[in-house]
């Protein structure tokens, strides 16, 4: 409603003075301020805010009056009454001055366009010359205690008990009357009074009054702390009744009095909703409203501070000391006799306090004192609040005088020591477009404006406008969009993203042209998509376009002079509706502006109105007006495009009286019309009737009134009236739908899908929150049952003050104020901005969908709780709305302490279940709430247990997981290891990776009863394979040749540790046991399955040892036994491409076998390890010295996750390549690379066909045609780079591990003879079981089979090989009888490498072992073999020790 920003202004008094001010008193307009010290009167302008006359009493007439007290305005700013101490009033005239009737004459440069005006123009602009002048005082012989100004008379209440009615101008002794207070009777209603005082009144008088024009009454607080209301009994206005005051003991004035209040201490009146707010000695403050059934006084509500905001000083504020309502009477600023200001709404939603937060703390944490006020009014509009600080407080305040800010350019002299400037604070705000303009045309957007500014919430406007594209033109005169008639389904909503995108504010200044002649701005009004706004303040208005960035004035400056705008403005389509007062025709129009023509009444559309209009709104093409007659007009408007300018026709369709209704015309707060009807969409039998105005919503003083259209006479179909004559069906009487209203929304767009909300009617009351009206449709057009209602009032509290519904999105905007401490300056005296901090707005939204649902399921109305739902559930925030739902329902209901006869918590669980987001709603909630309630929640929504399995059967791993947190806390540990396995297996087979890590940690900290404890330090310093596995590298495209069969040894790879390096580890721990037997029943099941790429990822992910775990398998899963199917799962998986047969002939150059010098070392080194290495690294390795090859040359640390990384990774080669190879030919992985042989010199790494023995000293490239041809043939059979670096990583893998039978399936699609031809020549090795060798024959005449039927695409390779196949083919008649093999040759290469055999270390956190130690794997040591690491293995020790520090440096990860 009403928002502080930024620092509070201080007004130093130019006159230098011992006095302080302590009294400030605005006249009615509040242009002018009169402000009292003990013997000055001084007055003060508003805009500039400066001083215009000071009246210094003289010291004789001091003594014999007394020192100032009180004043008060004649309503014409003509006159001020002052009343003294000792009993006297003393009258001033107000005189303009002479001819120099400006204090203050504007100077604008030469040649500036605002020199020429029409005279009278300069008025607005400048502070007028005023006088004072002293009239004949009045002795009223007794110490006054208030003044009230009527309209001719000036009302003064005496300490003797008695009322004076002095009038204005007749000052002699007929112009005054006098009343005693113990002549009122008084009651508690007007009933009950018969005649005669029912209080006892002797020696009471009144300490302070204030008159109620909608009331026609005085509330009163009596001297004695009761609170009154003193009425006319024949309602004869207050004037005439003054008139009739003959004799003291007149029975015309008759008082009731509020029971049970003895400590009121003053009192303030809202003529706008009929209410009386008095304060108490207790602090709160009592709104009362007077009850029209019988005249009683009704509390209303009750504003006080809550403990739960306020611990510290909810009830030390001491009693209240002065109420002020703003000037439209939409919020009210309370303060204390202990400081400090509070602001509410009218019916007590509390906006802001200053005995709180920044407000009452430095930003160190000590206690600021709270500012003392002695005297506060609003300015004009209420964009100030203008305060005099308490004198002590402001000596305090006042010594350092260089932060002044004033409006004014005076000289301001040092003051002397003796005497000191006085100062007044103004206080700074901006408010809602609501307060004064409740207009509709656009009810999802917050419009804010202050005294120069608007802020409005707008996001970018192409979103803006992308709801309605389809049918949008430019208009040629100013570039921006046409509004097009709103089709009525298609919905104009703005879209989440422009209203919630930021929390900025979309800041316009009003233009300085048109602010200096007319301020302050009185109306504005946004349209409906949120791009134009319109503002008018004294005379005339202007809009601004958010797309040009430009405001529009009137060229004429006579014709906005001449209008003043009175009911209002509103946007329709691309006009701006205006009710406005003509003052040269003196008469009431309606007008219509087009936005893109020029602002002149030229192009307006002009309709006279009979009476004063007071507020206005429009509804799809309809115009309200409410007029001061009490009556309700309605009008239609109608786009003409017949002129060179569009123009709009305007006729009146319906009045309708209101004066029986209504008592006074200043009650009516808004007036809407709506599509709303009691019996929302059922007895509508035509669809198009649905988006009719059906209904008017009338806010009487907070009261929500509604009238309907009578349809309950003879109906007349459209079709059989002609257009032009359609009568419009009358109103029925009002009924009353909700008390204590602020402000409605509603909305004329439709959509059957949302019906629920944009067929709904929003209100928000105050302190009791929001109210939504809520239609309940039958279902399936059913025929509802006669005794339930067609729709529902709900209450429901939100945490901010709403300003803006959007319908669809189930969302409230609104606006806070957030404070920002500035202690810079601190010292002996602070300055303001160190004693307040700044004030901004800030933009908040709140989802209140859950409350409905509550609601209705409270009801009993679950079955509309759910339609509703549905129509909601595709909104981004819903999951969070059901768990807000099921988390405040929990709340309340499991720390009650009284038991619930009738739980919500099962019905709201058993609403849930209706969404897929069910498990993961209650799991979430259950992690958000404290463990006490648990049990509660889980009797409601069942156990935790069968959610879990729900989950799995869903395939829902991370919401299981969830569970299975919850599981470990209410069930024993063999319950949550039971569902943890499953679960881990589960996310074995789908491959979640992240999972398995965390549920391996899981398992092992239920086992261990603690989690994570470090790992032991091993006793040996023997270095974890894995380690050595990740400081060295695999050379892909080793030869084989260098490797000779008799010094193959397949026992050297170990399968698990032995020795001394078992002890101080917790290997036989059961739990990694029991990890480690499900890790390898996972890598059996795929390895049988043939899911070769699905076990590399696998090992790779969770640092699975796959090579030990192959040694031990190689005799049992690690068989291949359908060589055929092997490939072609292989070929499947890795998207390699089956081979084809090149056109010419099956011959090729390379196809017996011979050495070839192909490419240099470099191109090899390359391709093999670097291509690879480069992929995703978290360490570069050192690159390996290319004379000596070994096995383990080319892996440094993997990347970190096989199946995520694309080709893109490595497609960044490493510095070393040779500079004629550019890039990768491959940047897609999923695409077979098929490329032709001019390929070849941009690729470094795809170029790698049947590798050959590399001549070291080779370093020229020469090739022939033919060979080109044929490895651009080679090009086109190969798949992924990715897959091949997989393939050869795997390729590795299998042949330290002896797997014979997968070396040679690899090898085959690969299509790498060496790989076949080593295979073949291991196979002689006594060691080699002579099954292994009986299979691989067995499977290579397979293959030969089907590629001679299926795959002639592999017949060359074959060819290439059939030496090899023969000697197997010899080989296998021999049985050679195994004998004892002994490693002895240190030049082995696969048995130089036996860490890689089994005992990986792996992560800490994955358990199947402690690491060893990084730091101790050094050169110089040797592994338990006995066969020490060539020295180009390693790497530094230095740099080991940082690779280990680093988490996930045991991936050991390929792309």
């Amino acid at each position: 409603m009403y928002f502080l920003t930024g620092w509070p202004r201080r007004l130093l008094c130019p006159l230098r003075s011992e006095e302080e001010p302590f009294h400030i008193q605005p006249s009615a307009q509040r242009f002018y301020f009169a402000v009292l010290s003990e013997t000055q009167l001084s007055v003060w302008f508003s805009r500039p805010s400066v001083l215009i006359v000071s009246y210094i009493e003289s010291s004789k007439a001091a003594a014999q009056f007394g020192f100032y007290q009180k004043a008060e305005w004649k309503p014409d700013d003509s006159m001020i009454a002052v009343a003294t101490a000792k009993g006297y009033i003393l009258l001033f005239d107000v005189l303009g001055g002479g001819d120099d009737k400006y204090l203050y004459e504007p100077v604008y440069p030469k040649g500036s366009p605002r020199v020429k005006v029409t005279p009278g123009y300069k008025e607005e602009q400048c502070a007028p010359a005023l006088s004072l002048e002293m009239k004949k005082p009045v002795d009223l012989e007794a110490p006054i205690t208030s003044l009230q100004s009527l309209q001719e008379d000036l009302l003064v209440c005496t300490a003797d008990g008695y009322l004076h009615v002095l009038h204005w101008d007749g000052l002699g002794s007929n112009g005054r009357k006098a009343i005693c207070l113990t002549t009122i009777p008084f009651s508690l209603d007007l009933q009950s009074a018969r005649g005669g005082p029912s209080l006892d009144l002797e020696g009471v008088y009144i300490r302070c009054m204030e008159y109620c024009v909608t009331l026609d009454g005085y509330a009163v607080v009596l001297s004695d702390g009761r609170l009154g209301f003193i009425t006319p009994l024949n309602n004869t206005i207050t004037a005439d009744l003054m008139e009739s005051v003959t004799s003291p003991c007149s029975k015309q004035l008759q008082g009731v009095w509020a029971a049970d209040v003895t400590d009121g201490t003053c009192v303030a009146v809202n003529n706008k909703y009929r209410l009386m707010a008095f304060g108490c000695a207790s602090g709160s403050v009592l709104v009362y409203m007077i009850d029209t059934a019988t005249g009683s006084m009704q509390l209303s509500h009750k504003l006080e501070l809550t403990p739960k905001h306020y611990p510290d000083i909810y009830n030390k504020t001491g009693p209240v000391k002065l109420i002020c309502w703003s000037p439209d009477y939409s919020v009210v600023m309370v303060t204390w006799e202990c400081g400090g200001l509070s602001l509410w709404s009218v019916f007590g939603a509390h906006l802001i306090c200053t005995l709180g937060e920044d407000f009452a703390y430095r930003s160190d944490g000590t206690k600021k004192d709270p500012i003392k006020i002695c005297s506060m009014c609003w300015g004009a509009e209420g964009y100030h609040l203008w305060v005099l600080p308490i004198k002590q407080e402001r000596k305090r305040q006042e010594e350092p005088q260089e932060e002044v800010e004033v409006e004014v350019e005076m000289e301001m002299v040092e003051p002397p020591q003796s005497s000191q400037q006085a100062g007044i604070l103004q206080f700074q705000f901006i408010k809602s477009a609501l307060t004064v303009n409740p207009c509709t045309s656009n009810q999802e957007q917050v419009l804010l404006h202050g005294e120069d500014r608007l802020y409005l919430t707008c996001g970018d406007p192409s979103q803006v406008q992308g709801t309605s594209d389809a049918h949008t033109h430019v208009h040629p005169c100013d570039g921006s969009p046409m509004h097009p008639a709103p089709k009525p389904e298609s919905s104009l909503s703005q879209g989440l993203s422009t209203l919630l995108g930021h929390k900025h504010w979309h800041v316009v200044q009003i233009h300085s042209t048109y602010l200096e002649s007319n301020w302050p701005i009185r109306f504005a009004a946004i349209d409906t998509a949120g791009q134009c706004m319109a503002v008018a303040g004294r005379r005339g208005f202007a809009h601004y376009s958010l797309f040009t960035r430009k405001w529009k004035l009137f060229g004429n400056i006579t014709q906005e002079q001449n209008m003043t705008v009175t009911g209002g403005l509103a946007w329709w389509k691309d006009f701006v509706v205006v009710a406005c007062y003509n003052h040269i025709d003196h008469q009431e129009q309606l007008r219509l502006y087009q936005r893109s023509s020029n602002l002149d009444n030229a192009f307006a559309s002009v309709t006279k109105l009979h009476s004063d209009t007071l507020l206005l709104n429009v509804f799809r093409d309809m115009v309200i007006l409410f007029r001061a007659d009490c009556s309700i007009c309605l009008y239609s408007i109608e786009r003409r495009n017949d002129g060179p300018n569009p123009s709009a026709s305007v006729e009146l369709l319906q009045e309708v009286s209101m004066s029986r209704y209504i008592p006074h015309p200043a009650l009516v707060v808004s007036v809407t019309l709506t599509s709303v009807r009691t019996e929302t969409g059922i007895t509508l039998k035509a669809p198009q009737q649905a988006c009719m105005a059906e209904s008017i919503m009338l806010n009487l003083a907070g009261q929500l009134i509604m009238l309907q259209r009578d349809r309950s006479g003879p109906q007349v179909r459209d079709k059989e009236t002609p257009a032009n004559n359609k009568k419009l069906l009358p109103f029925c009487p009002p009924v009353v739908l909700a008390q204590c209203v602020e402000n409605v929304w509603t909305t004329c767009r439709s959509n059957r899908k949302k019906r629920y909300l944009l067929d709904a009617l929003w209100l928000s009351c105050g302190e009791a929150g929001m109210k939504v009206w809520l239609p309940l449709f039958p279902r399936d057009h059913r025929k509802p049952h006669s005794f339930l209602s067609r729709r529902i009032m709900l209450p429901f509290h939100i945490n901010i003050y709403p300003l803006a519904v959007l319908f669809e999105d189930a969302l409230v905007l609104g606006a806070t104020n957030e404070t920002v401490l500035y202690d810079g300056l601190q010292g002996s005296a602070e300055p303001l901005e160190a004693l307040f901090p700044y004030c901004t707005v800030e933009r908040t939204s709140q989802i209140y969908l859950h409350h409905i649902l509550r609601q209705l399921l409270v009801r009993n109305l679950g079955e509309h709780a759910l339609m509703l739902a549905q129509s909601c559930a595709s909104l981004p925030y819903f999951p969070h709305v059901m768990e807000l739902m099921v988390h405040v329902v929990l709340e309340e209901e499991a720390t009650s302490r009284e038991p619930i006869p009738d739980p919500l918590l099962p019905t709201v669980a058993k609403f849930i279940t209706e969404f897929p987001l069910f498990l993961q709603t209650i799991v979430h909630c259950a992690r958000k709430t404290e463990y006490a309630l648990w049990n509660y929640l889980f009797a409601a929504v069942g156990n935790p247990k069968d959610l879990f399995e729900e989950c799995l059967i869903a395939q829902d791993l991370d919401t299981a997981a969830s569970y299975l947190i919850i599981l470990q806390n209410m069930e024993v540990p063999a319950v949550s290891r039971q569902h943890a396995t499953l679960l881990f297996n589960t996310a074995l087979e789908k491959g979640k990776w992240d999972l398995c890590r965390h549920m391996i940690r899981f398992l092992k900290a239920i086992g261990s009863g603690e989690m994570e404890t470090p790992p032991p330090t091993p006793t040996t310093q023997e270095p974890s394979s894995t380690e050595i596995f990740r400081n060295r590298s695999i050379s892909l495209s080793q030869s084989a040749d260098c490797i000779t069969p008799g010094k193959f040894n397949l026992q050297k790879t170990f399968s698990m540790p032995t020795g001394p390096s078992v002890k101080g580890r917790d290997v036989e721990c059961p739990e990694n046991m029991y990890i480690d037997m499900m890790l390898w029943r996972h890598a059996r099941h795929l390895l049988e399955q043939v899911r070769l790429r699905d076990l590399g990822c696998f090992s790779a992910q969770l640092g699975f040892e796959l090579i030990g775990w192959l040694c031990r398998e190689r005799n049992r899963v690690a068989h291949v036994d359908d060589f055929v199917s092997a490939l072609k799962r292989l070929h499947k998986d890795f998207l390699w491409p089956f081979p084809v047969i090149p056109v010419g002939s099956l011959s090729s150059p390379l196809k017996n076998g011979q050495c070839r010098t192909v490419l240099s070392t470099r191109l090899l080194k390359s391709q093999s390890a670097d291509s690879l290495l480069n992929s995703d690294m978290d360490t570069a390795p050192l690159q390996a010295d290319p004379t000596n090859h070994t096995w383990l040359d080319g892996l440094g640390q993997g990347a970190k996750d096989m199946d995520t990384a694309s080709s893109a990774h490595s497609n960044q080669h490493s510095p070393q390549t040779h500079d004629a190879f550019l890039s990768l030919l491959t940047n897609k992985v999923e695409e077979y690379s098929i490329g032709s042989a001019t390929d070849l010199t941009e690729t470094s790494s795809v170029v790698d066909g049947d590798w050959t023995m590399v001549d070291e000293n080779s370093s020229t490239l020469s090739l022939s045609q033919a060979e080109l041809e044929h490895i651009s043939m080679e090009l086109a059979n190969k798949g992924p780079h990715k897959s091949q670096v997989q393939l050869r990583y795997l390729l590795h893998v299998f042949m330290e591990a002896g797997c014979l039978e997968w070396c040679v399936v690899i090898g085959l699609i690969l299509r790498d003879a060496n790989v076949i031809k080593q295979v073949i020549s291991f196979l002689d090795s006594p060691e080699v079981p002579q099954e292994t060798v009986q299979n691989v024959r067995s499977g290579l005449l397979a293959v030969d089979t089907w590629v001679s039927t299926d795959c002639l695409g592999y017949k060359p390779f074959l060819n290439l090989i059939q030496p090899q196949l023969q000697q197997l083919m010899d080989s296998v008649s021999e049985q050679v009888l195994p004998e004892a093999f002994q490693p002895t040759s240190q030049s082995s290469k696969l048995g130089g490498s036996e860490g890689l055999g089994g005992a990986a270390a792996p992560r800490p956190e994955d358990s199947r072992g402690a690491a060893a130690p990084l730091g101790l794997s050094l050169p110089s040591l040797e592994p338990a073999g006995g066969f020490p690491r060539p020295p180009s293995e390693d790497c530094p020790p230095e740099q080991t020790e940082e690779q280990g520090d680093e988490e996930g440096a045991y991936d050991c990860t390929l792309s």
